[in-house]
């Protein structure tokens, strides 16, 4: 059964992907709401301005209407008694016959609620309607009534359309006769403003759709831009990576073959012909004491010297490919034997110092840095000349340093060779596993290495001690 964790795995181009595109998604989405959320206030500020300034211009409208009206029968009701119904009924007539547009219309009711003028709704003539209410439950003519005793005003409300019988948004002016207690008003549907501004504000949130989905398209195209780039870079880099992990295996096949080489010329030159001679001493000796020769104590002698440096080869070459003492004993008495074994075989003055820090360097360090050793002495042998040599290994604060430094006449083109190329890019990628650092300073006076460990390669005492007793005092 497959584990959650498992089916949650992210590659590492899958985590360069979302690293790279998440954040840009988040800020992308957090900009477009804020787009969003200006415009639309921005627009419906815009908006009821505009509403406003509609319904302000209805009502100067109306208010001019009933002014008209008002002055073109004044000289009626100006010098008319509040009993007078002939000057009542004209006045009347005349409202009755103003109408205007294709809804407008003006309108009487006394006080007590009843309608005396209603040219395009003449259901409504002398018929009560104190308790008529609109759908939203407003009481339209007392509204109307209440406005008129206050003097004058507007009252906004629901009114079947004469056209239509349907209910729409109205706003009517009304003023007062006092005289003769009538409440006389015209109005004007306003569904053409609700229309309009409706209308004004499907365009915004179309417009707010739009922008959303442009930002969508540029955010989608520049993932897509993310993607495709590091799907490149991702190609890219595994191709490097293929052609290093080709070019490393190419090395270690390469390093593999010359140690097998190095084993093989160390047997061939070495401990071959060493056990040749003992073989042909044997067969002296044999011919020796079958003849009764008092010499063949002698020779067998030699070949039993031959036999024993035979012996101390095999154990050299055992040393070289990993020494015992370094799991024996430690770094220092290892390097102390590599030093001392160098001395004897090629007679360069070699010197190595240290101070004890308690063998705390863990074992890939150790190694490590053995091998560079072994490696700048084989240089030294090889190719710098050199008359002395000397290795410092010391602990400090910040980790570990081993220093390496000889008088020969330097690295100059040999470095660039591709022998030794190999010898001192070896030590380098020892040091970069390790998180180290090699630095190699070279002059007609001398070479000098120094291979520098970080602290975290210092093991603490609780991981010493874990590590079991050691017969080790030196690092």
């Amino acid at each position: 059964m497959t584990r959650p964790a498992a089916r949650l795995y992210l590659s590492y181009g899958q985590k360069l992907f979302l690293l790279a595109s998440l954040p840009m998604i988040l800020a992308v989405s957090a900009i477009a709401i804020l787009v969003a959320e200006q415009s639309r206030a921005l627009a419906e500020r815009e908006i009821r301005q505009l509403e406003t300034q509609l319904i302000a211009v209805k009502k100067r409208e109306l208010r001019n209407y009933v002014t008209q009206a008002r002055n073109g029968f004044y000289f009626i009701y100006g010098s008319a008694a509040p009993d007078d119904d002939l000057s009542k009924e004209q006045v009347m007539q005349i409202l009755s016959a103003m109408i205007y547009g294709d809804e407008g219309f003006f309108f009487v009711y006394d006080y007590d609620g009843t309608n005396l003028v209603s040219p395009r709704q003449t259901d409504l003539i002398n018929n009560n309607h104190w308790d008529l209410k609109d759908s939203e439950g407003t009481p339209v003519v007392q509204e109307f009534i209440y406005t008129a005793r206050a003097g004058a005003g507007y009252v906004e409300h629901l009114w079947p359309k004469p056209s239509t019988g349907e209910e729409a948004r109205m706003i009517t002016y009304v003023t007062s006769f006092p005289s003769w207690r009538w409440a006389v008003g015209t109005g004007v549907f306003i569904d053409d403003v609700l229309d309009s501004v409706a209308a004004t504000r499907a365009e915004v949130e179309a417009r707010v759709q739009r922008t959303f989905l442009y930002i969508g398209v540029i955010t989608f195209a520049a993932l897509l831009l993310v993607f495709v780039s590091g799907l490149v870079i991702n190609i890219r880099e595994r191709r490097l990576a293929d052609a290093k992990l080709k070019e490393l295996t190419q090395r270690v096949f390469d390093a593999q073959e010359e140690e097998r080489g190095r084993v093989a010329r160390e047997l061939h030159d070495g401990i071959s012909q060493i056990l040749v001679g003992v073989k042909y001493a044997l067969d002296v000796a044999r011919r020796q004491v079958t003849q009764g020769d008092a010499r063949a104590d002698a020779t067998l002698g030699r070949g039993l010297d031959n036999l024993t440096e035979a012996i101390h080869e095999v154990r050299r070459i055992s040393r070289d490919l990993r020494p015992g003492v370094l799991d024996d004993l430690g770094l220092g008495p290892a390097l102390k034997a590599l030093t001392d074994d160098f001395r004897a075989r090629t007679g360069i003055k070699t010197q190595f110092d240290t101070v004890v820090f308690r063998n705390r360097l863990d074992q890939e360090s150790k190694i490590a840095l053995y091998r560079i050793a072994q490696e700048a002495l084989t240089n030294v042998e090889r190719h710098s000349g050199a008359q002395s040599v000397v290795i410092d290994l010391r602990g400090h604060r910040s980790g570990a340093t081993m220093r390496i430094s000889d008088d020969g006449a330097g690295l100059g083109e040999q470095r660039r060779g591709p022998r030794q190329g190999i010898g001192l890019r070896n030590m380098q990628e020892r040091m970069e596993q390790l998180g180290g650092l090699l630095i190699v300073s070279s002059s007609k006076s001398g070479t000098v290495i120094e291979a520098r460990l970080p602290l975290s390669r210092m093991l603490s005492p609780q991981e010493q001690d874990a590590s079991g007793p050691t017969k080790r005092i030196a690092p």
